[in-house]
């Protein structure tokens, strides 16, 4: 980690990537999103074994959202301007963009290629040179991004992954005096560590996306309660349910939340659960042995505290191995309980019903997190009311999951700080410099 963060300063310093035109940079890129595309399968294979989410949706989420993301970015950066200061005569006040120089990474196993592309598109856009960790079970598909970037002609230097436990390289990364930023996915826990280590060494910047317990709320007048029925169970069980926005919480107006649950229980039932590279499968594999166990403990103690099951709970065997479970849904949760307020992270779907808008609103907020919700009904006050006073960085209406690289991806509260996506995702990777200038 040490030789590969002394490349990525030797990189950024003699400027052969920092101060090269604008033209090069968005020449490299885009021949890296072709290279992407041209090795999409491998990529998502590569992925799939590692980390097991299902093929089909791998497909899409890795290398197809990787490579529109190395393209929007390629066509941006020579769209970003410094400004002209309105300043007293005399006077010529300039604001330059400068890439901010090392940017260390690391991310999570649950899309590593997909959430990979989100720091380094926009941090190599901007000029920097950029240090990647990926997760210990999860690091193969980004090896390969590394060997396509060396032969889309990125220069030596530039990107560097390194492998290791995060524990050794994670923490050699966020210690390092050499990187000046540090952008990062993963669990609240490990998030605070990276902000002890930034204040013992350099005091880099860190910008932290920690997760969430998003709700998605359901009210009575939802324009077609089947549909919000299938997605919702998309919403949480896809990639079995390893997804940081995962609709997690289901929140129902009480007047149709047994109709509901059994509707939403039977697109679950119907969702298969299998060997991920079968294009026929739905739900993949659970990525480790312990964030299986996890998951199941969170289903105990939620029966403990006075939760029932009403579909799945249990782990399923396959003949292929790996780790796998039932689709599972909670009903009867209350807003206080352990599976309604900490991030199981797996296919594990927390009910609980509200009376009246306030109340719907009051038992999304009761949590520490804030990264997504989803909103279900016709009433155009009631959505835009409901954007206003949840707290989430995206608020979806009408349907759960999907909004692309135009728009931001961040958090409020313990979800974290910082946003991915969108030109928003630039103003992490440059810095701002004033020229004072008297005439």
């Amino acid at each position: 980690m040490d030789r590969a963060v002394a490349a990525a300063r030797r990189a950024f310093d003699d400027g052969r990537w920092s101060r090269a035109a604008p033209a090069y940079r968005k020449k490299v890129l885009h021949k890296l999103a072709d290279l992407i595309e041209a090795n999409a399968l491998e990529l998502a294979v590569l992925g799939v074994r590692d980390n097991g989410t299902e093929i089909g949706m791998a497909l899409k989420a890795e290398p197809g959202s990787a490579a529109g993301t190395f393209r929007y970015y390629a066509e941006a950066l020579d769209k970003v301007y410094g400004e002209i200061a309105p300043t007293a005569p005399g006077i010529l006040g300039l604001v330059h963009k400068e890439p901010v120089g090392v940017v260390g990474a690391i991310v999570p196993w649950n899309f590593p290629l997909m959430i990979g592309s989100w720091k380094l598109a926009p941090a190599l856009a901007a000029g920097n040179s950029v240090v990647l960790k990926p997760a210990e079970t999860a690091s193969l598909s980004l090896l390969k991004l590394a060997e396509l970037a060396a032969e889309a002609g990125l220069p030596d230097g530039v990107l560097n992954v390194v492998t290791g436990a995060g524990s050794v390289t994670g923490e050699a990364l966020a210690m390092s005096m050499d990187v000046d930023v540090l952008v990062f996915t993963g669990s609240g826990g490990v998030g605070r560590r990276l902000l002890e280590y930034s204040a013992r060494s350099n005091l880099k910047r860190c910008y932290l996306e920690l997760g969430g317990k998003s709700p998605n709320v359901v009210f009575a007048d939802a324009p077609d309660l089947e549909q919000a029925a299938k997605v919702s169970a998309a919403g949480i069980f896809r990639n079995a349910g390893q997804v940081c926005v995962a609709g997690s919480r289901l929140l129902v107006e009480e007047s149709i939340h047994d109709e509901f649950v059994e509707a939403l229980s039977r697109h679950a039932a119907a969702m298969k659960v299998g060997n991920p590279l079968d294009l026929t499968t739905n739900i993949g594999a659970v990525n480790n042995l312990t964030q299986l166990e996890g998951n199941l403990n969170f289903v105990t103690k939620a029966i403990e505290e006075g939760a029932e099951i009403a579909l799945g709970g249990s782990r399923i065997m396959q003949d292929t191995g790996g780790y796998f479970m039932e689709p599972t849904v909670l009903k009867g949760v209350k807003p206080e309980h352990n599976v309604a307020q900490n991030e199981v992270f797996g296919p594990v779907l927390a009910v609980t019903p509200f009376a009246s808008d306030e109340d719907a609103v009051a038992i999304a907020n009761s949590t520490k997190f804030g990264l997504a919700a989803g909103v279900w009904t016709s009433n155009l006050s009631r959505a835009h009311n409901m954007v206003r006073n949840i707290q989430a960085g995206v608020v979806h209406v009408n349907t759960y999951g999907g909004p692309d690289g135009t728009v931001p991806l961040g958090g409020v509260k313990q979800s974290g700080n910082g946003h991915d996506k969108s030109m928003h995702a630039f103003d992490k990777y440059f810095d701002l410099k004033t020229a004072w200038m008297q005439l």
